[in-house]
């Protein structure tokens, strides 16, 4: 019988525990894809093993295929001055305009399931000036902007966004300059 004291003691906590939950992932409720292709530069990611090598300019360029796909280039800068670059192919989720599939293995095995991976677009400026680029299972993250660079403020408030979602930012790696704040909103 001691232990239901405890237990009722600990009641509040839980509560309070659950109430700071952060919020499901969601992808954006409209995207349209003409606006979103073109190119875009990586501001920030969380580290992902495709990725080690780049050191900085890293940009993505987004087309669409005749066939409804999208063609994607990921292109960066690595530490010797040279750039790499990996080609792949993009294709939207059916009934949920925010989220799209990405693969970069070759055509011939896009059959298989485990080839593609969730590119979902979980913010997005609504003059498609910058977007968060995240997945359901918030292991990778990348913030993504027109401009090469950002302000402090802007992506401050990006990072919020994510955070409210459940990511965890505490390895963040910021990848582009920013600019300093102007203090006005």
């Amino acid at each position: 019988m001691k232990t239901l004291p405890a237990l009722f003691a600990c009641v509040p906590l839980l509560l309070a525990l659950s109430a700071g939950a952060a919020e499901p992932v969601r992808a954006v409720p409209t995207l349209d894809l003409d606006r979103y292709t073109g190119n875009w530069h990586e501001i920030a990611h969380l580290p992902v093993s495709f990725q080690k090598k780049c050191v900085g300019d890293i940009t993505a360029n987004y087309a669409v295929r005749e066939d409804g796909r999208i063609s994607v280039r990921n292109r960066c800068r690595t530490a010797d001055g040279d750039y790499m670059q990996a080609d792949g192919t993009a294709r939207p989720v059916a009934g949920e305009p925010g989220q799209l599939q990405v693969r970069f293995a070759p055509d011939w095995l896009s059959w298989v399931p485990f080839v593609w991976a969730d590119y979902w677009v979980i913010a997005l400026d609504p003059d498609y000036q910058w977007s968060v680029v995240g997945g359901p299972d918030r292991k990778y993250l990348w913030i993504l902007s027109r401009a090469p660079t950002m302000s402090a403020q802007q992506l401050e408030e990006l990072k919020g966004r994510a955070e409210a979602m459940g990511y965890d930012l505490s390895e963040l790696k910021v990848m582009a300059p920013l600019e300093p704040s102007s203090g006005r909103r």
